[in-house]
């Protein structure tokens, strides 16, 4: 389970441009804009923990031509891991109503590389925006299943 997130931003109309510019448009230089909150708040409330941002589907992917997730995970004091692949996709999650995510079964993503580098370990999940925190639980599970010790998340906005 997740233990907790801390989202910096709440997911404003000024925000939502932002992230929408960032996002779905390409302006991936946006992500700097966060780059000294999410330092700030790496050191305080996650030192030490391993990042690990939220994969996309291959689809997705070539859509952007960039993760989001992991350009944000770029911005912390620390290496990231790409540990966690997503092994199913499962639409937009913009296009999905909240009971539609909350109650989505898949298991959508796969840990993938050496146990070793997460058992024992506290592993912070990176992502844009949090809205109902389905994503996020679901990517903790393969974390878990590995030995993290904890698994918690860093959001840059809360809708």
């Amino acid at each position: 389970m997740l233990a907790r997130n801390i989202s910096l931003f709440s997911y404003d109309g000024h925000l939502q441009e932002v992230i929408s510019t960032y996002k779905y448009r390409g302006d991936v230089a946006l992500a700097h804009v966060f780059t000294e909150t999410l330092k700030r708040t790496y050191r305080k409330k996650f030192k030490g923990a391993i990042p690990v941002p939220i994969p996309l589907s291959q689809e997705r992917l070539l859509e952007r031509g960039f993760n989001q997730a992991a350009v944000l995970a770029e911005q912390l004091p620390v290496a990231y891991s790409a540990c966690l692949v997503r092994v199913v996709d499962e639409g937009k999650q913009s296009k999905q109503t909240r009971r539609g995510r909350l109650h989505s079964h898949a298991r959508p993503f796969s840990f993938q590389g050496d146990a070793a580098r997460v058992a024992g370990k506290h592993m912070l999940l990176i992502d844009d925006i949090y809205t109902t925190g389905t994503t996020l639980r679901k990517a903790a599970v393969p974390l878990l299943e590995q030995g993290a010790k904890q698994v918690s998340a860093l959001t840059v906005a809360r809708g």
